[in-house]
């Protein structure tokens, strides 16, 4: 066996929320091969195999009894290119932003609202990450998968995903598959997605009336350093709450009582809320209790200003979903997973 196992491992380094639970064994899988070991190893071991991509979803409120797998494969390879489109197949274990930088050097686009997003390209499918208009869905060609249950390789369409926001089959089935491989279909002549306001005027600011793809993606990485906290430096998990859908007759009770209430209307006929304008407007921004605090910024997002448990940051959310749902009747829902 070529895999190295570890016992007692701390996870501190590996979630960006900067928690420090422990795993009861931890291992990495470079290649099909050792994920395959992995999971032989934790059915010996009579513990469950736990799949950790960048730590960048995740929050740890407690040690992980179970045998943790950190996916860290490369490989970026060119399956298709007709002139137009190519698409691009990537390992699971590549970090998400170098990709999308890599992808803007090859001249393509499709990835530049997605810039600066922290964790893997094997995660991004399964929340169906998604910034400034655009989602995974969007430029997703497919991609590999291990099932747990069976043992085989697996290959999906868009369709077989599931996608919703923040949704697709890979959540909804926690943990059955493992995703190996993910394919991008990029374009060389760029349709930009310039729809949300602050990205408009962030170009403008730059002096931008034609944007380029990479013009794009330097707003968008602007915008989220100033308003998201670099976990290098705060522990964070980006976006805690998902942006909530009502319905038209709710969301225009809510415009009459909050007149500056943020909307944005959607295809299916429902309106999403801005999750951190109702959490701001309730009071929470820059809250603190201990290490656990909203941020200052950005009341979508919450902190761990150092030792923080992920019990104590658990605890905080669930007192903010407590009061919105009082003062809105809004349900909001966690966006990272909560083990």
């Amino acid at each position: 066996m070529s895999l190295l196992i570890e016992e007692n491992r701390s996870l501190r380094a590996f979630n960006t929320f900067a928690v420090d639970a422990c795993a009861r064994y931890f291992t990495e899988a470079h290649d099909d091969n050792e994920v395959r070991e992995a999971l032989a190893a934790a059915q010996r071991l009579g513990l469950p195999l736990r799949v950790l991509g960048g730590g960048s979803n995740l929050l740890l409120t407690q040690d992980v009894e179970a045998l943790v797998l950190r996916l860290n494969s490369r490989g970026i390879r060119l399956l298709a290119d007709d002139g137009q489109q190519v698409v691009l197949e990537v390992e699971a274990g590549e970090p998400w932003h170098p990709f999308v930088l890599h992808s803007l050097e090859l001249g393509l686009a499709g990835l530049e609202n997605l810039s600066l997003i922290p964790g893997t390209v094997g995660a991004a499918p399964i929340q169906n990450v998604g910034a400034y208009g655009v989602e995974i869905s969007d430029v997703f060609a497919g991609l590999t998968a291990l099932d747990r249950t069976t043992g085989k390789l697996c290959e999906f369409d868009a369709a077989t995903c599931a996608f919703a926001y923040r949704d697709s089959l890979f959540k909804q089935q926690g943990g059955r598959f493992i995703i190996l491989r993910v394919r991008f279909a990029l374009q060389r002549t760029a349709s930009l997605r310039l729809e949300y306001g602050p990205l408009r005027q962030r170009l403008q600011q730059m002096g931008v009336e034609q944007p380029t793809p990479r013009d794009v993606s330097e707003a968008v990485c602007a915008i989220r350093r100033e308003k998201l906290p670099d976990p290098q430096v705060l522990g964070n998990a980006g976006s805690f709450f998902k942006n909530p859908l009502v319905s038209p007759v709710q969301a225009d009770e809510l415009r009459q009582r909050y007149p500056g209430l943020v909307a944005y209307p959607q295809t299916d006929g429902r309106i999403k809320l801005a999750a951190g304008w109702l959490i701001e407007q309730a009071g929470w921004k820059g809250y603190r209790e201990g290490d656990a605090a909203v941020h200052g910024l950005q009341a979508l997002v919450l902190v761990n200003h150092g030792e923080a448990s992920g019990r104590q940051i658990l605890m905080l959310a669930q007192r903010i979903q407590a009061d919105i749902a009082a003062r809105f009747g809004v349900e909001l829902e966690i966006e990272p997973n909560v083990i």
